[in-house]
């Protein structure tokens, strides 16, 4: 039996939890379909998404379609649609055979959509397009074809046209695909199309199937959730046209952790796609980093749940136990080459949680690094001094989710202070540092020498050694090198410090030295403490030689707006820091194009429908971090400070020298 694991994505509220419970209605798995306004759905779950009606978590379901020799095994995966979500969504899109894009016939094209189906795209993801809510008022059928082909992708072959618009009997009839999309790829659908001929329907077919696999087309199917509309020609698209899942059982254990939640007594249960081999209970396997867990148990998504099993063959997707220090992103077994890597930017705010009742600081942190456990895209930090424990976001909505989520799992009542933005820290130039061991008010037993040098922008952080690497101990090296990658979370203004390139170049250390028939005597000899604590300090001040800038995410927006608006725009996005670079009209809308910080994007916002009278669309995302202008924003530090010498030799060694 074929396996596919497919993804379902769409703007918020375009009905995408809507389709999975009529997938599944229609596949026999449950007897009527659930309602996201009743909070009755299949994988909507938490007690949270019920009663907001939005999907917050990534849930799987499978269910089997097909006629009967030629069933196919669907695990289908309902993602989140809100942005401030959009790290569940990338965890998804690793382990996807394939997806369906969720539009709704009635807005149309929304700000999501177009992050979605450009993702899709760059990662290569085939996807169907699923025309939704063609039952609603103002549904609309060809000018919805046209803004798919303008703010989406022209590669567009339409699986047949919508009926009875905007009424309860709206239909969907299927036709043959047209031609001329996919003679685009194909020579002899080519002369075919040329010649006016007609080509037989099952090559058209396979022809179809070919060029969605390679994601050079994608159908279009019409539809509605709640009515059933479209519903059976979508999922027959769904099996004849996106790939089943390919993998080898026979080769080494080979998968990737796409979530991870804890179960009703805490433990760890990770949620893991199988690429190749066949992972067994009680088996050891191996994770990121070298380390070994042994696997106490397997459950297999089917028919609608999750069924316990003795093993997890290649292509399917299941629950698995025992992995106990495993983290989203982790590969299972042998790493597989060419996996899809992590593609959306990272968090650009951050806010301090405060608990309401002082007495239950302690168990907010536990709860926050739960949480960071099951969102690695969530950054926890806590200041010691300040007995304050922040946290990264994607936005306002993601707030109040962790506060409730807080609340109702972990009964924690806690307040969050205003939301800022998260900078980073590039060097300016090149700076060197060098102390010798126990020279010039150096403690340590350990000579550590380093340059700091910006490299290119998004080239990241590397470590390079400039001395022989048998100069001393590797431990010792590792050492420096670890501490360095540390130590770089805290730049000069309390931000990550990003494409730097940190040289050591000179070492020494004490070889292990005793007594006169004594045991080894570290007051005498170097240990991996000396280096570790030694590597802060010439590192801080390498980097106050070399200077750091500041630089604040910058988002690229698109803004529609009434053309007689914009006038009143312009002004305000000036205001904002907002850079038009491109405006359009057409007709009665405006189309602008440009950058603002990320930091105004929610306050744009807010003033957007009143500026618009409520027919602004925004939609903007993360593209580059540009320098701060002015008066250059600082974070305060957790660390021991390294910055300040004197601070920090009272707190490492409990003494200044």
């Amino acid at each position: 039996m074929r396996t596919l694991n497919l993804g379902i994505l769409a703007h918020v509220d375009a009905g995408k939890t809507s389709l999975t419970e009529r997938l599944l209605h229609a596949a026999g798995v449950i007897d009527e379909p659930g309602s996201v306004d009743d909070g009755n759905t299949q994988t909507d779950t938490l007690a949270l998404e019920r009663r907001r009606g939005i999907t917050i978590k990534s849930a799987v379901v499978s269910f089997h379609v097909g006629p009967p020799g030629d069933e196919v095994t669907v695990n289908l995966i309902d993602t989140p649609g809100h942005p401030d979500f959009i790290a569940e969504v990338e965890r998804v899109l690793s382990v996807l055979d394939g997806a369906v894009l969720v539009v709704s016939a009635v807005e149309g094209v929304q700000a999501q959509t177009r992050i979605l189906m450009r993702t899709l795209r760059r990662l290569r993801i085939p996807t169907i397009v699923f025309v939704n809510k063609i039952d609603r008022s103002g549904a609309r059928g060809d000018g919805i074809l046209r803004e798919l082909a303008e703010r989406l992708t022209p590669a567009l072959v339409p699986m047949g046209a919508p009926t009875g618009l905007g009424t309860r009997a709206a239909g969907f009839v299927p036709v043959p695909p047209p031609l001329d999309v996919l003679a685009e790829h194909d020579d002899a659908l080519l002369a075919a199309f040329v010649e006016g001929a007609a080509a037989p329907l099952p090559d058209v077919h396979r022809v179809l199937a070919e060029q969605t696999a390679r994601t050079q087309v994608h159908p279009v199917y019409f539809g509605s959730a709640i009515t059933g509309a479209g519903l059976d020609a979508l999922t027959e698209g769904i099996t004849a046209f996106l790939p089943a899942a390919t993998g080898d059982t026979a080769e080494p254990v080979s998968g990737s952790v796409f979530k991870v939640e804890r179960g009703p007594a805490g433990d760890r249960i990770a949620y893991v796609r199988m690429f190749a081999g066949t992972m067994k209970a009680r088996e050891r396997v191996l994770l990121s980093g070298g380390v070994e867990a042994k696997v106490t148990g397997i459950a297999v998504f089917d028919d609608g749940g999750a069924t316990g099993s003795a093993a997890l063959p290649a292509g399917r997707i299941g629950k698995v136990w025992g992995l106990g220090g495993v983290r989203i992103g982790d590969a299972v077994g042998t790493a597989r080459q060419g996996i899809r890597d992590h593609h959306f930017a990272p968090p650009s705010l951050e806010a301090v949680v405060e608990a309401v009742h002082p007495q239950q600081r302690g168990p907010l942190y536990a709860a926050l690094t739960e949480l960071a456990e099951q969102d690695p895209l969530i950054d926890v930090r806590h200041d010691d001094a300040r007995r304050e424990t922040s946290v990264s976001l994607y936005g306002e909505v993601q707030k109040e989710v962790i506060q409730a989520t807080l609340a109702e799992e972990y009964g924690l009542e806690v307040t969050f202070r205003d939301t800022t933005t998260i900078c980073v820290e590039r060097p300016a130039g090149t700076g060197d540092a060098f102390e010798v061991g126990e020279k010039d008010g150096n403690p340590f037993l350990a000579t550590i020498g380093l340059r700091v040098e910006p490299a290119p922008a998004g080239a990241g952080n590397s470590f390079r050694l400039g001395v022989e690497a048998g100069a001393m101990p590797a431990a010792f090296f590792t050492a420096v090198q670890d501490t360095v990658g540390a130590a770089l979370t805290q730049g000069l203004h309390g931000w990550q410090v990003e494409d730097c390139t940190v040289t050591m170049t000179r070492s020494g250390y004490w070889p292990r030295q005793s007594h006169a028939h004594q045991q080894f005597d570290k007051s005498m000899s170097s240990t991996g403490f000396d280096f570790r604590s030694l590597t802060p300090l010439v590192l801080m001040t390498a980097l106050r030689r070399a200077g750091t800038v500041v630089h604040e995410p910058v988002h690229r927006f698109r803004l529609e707006a009434p053309a007689d608006q914009l006038g009143a725009l312009l002004p305000v996005l000036s205001r904002l820091q907002a850079v038009p670079r491109n405006t359009v009209t057409r007709g009665a809308v405006c189309v602008l194009d440009g950058d603002i910080p990320a930091a105004r994007v929610h306050e744009l916002q807010v003033r957007l429908p009143g500026l618009t009278r409520g027919e602004g669309v925004l939609e903007s995302a993360f593209d580059r971090y540009e320098p701060v202008a002015g008066v250059a924003p600082s974070r305060s530090r957790t660390d021991h400070n390294p910055l300040d010498r004197e601070e920090y030799l009272l707190r490492v060694v409990r003494r200044v020298t």
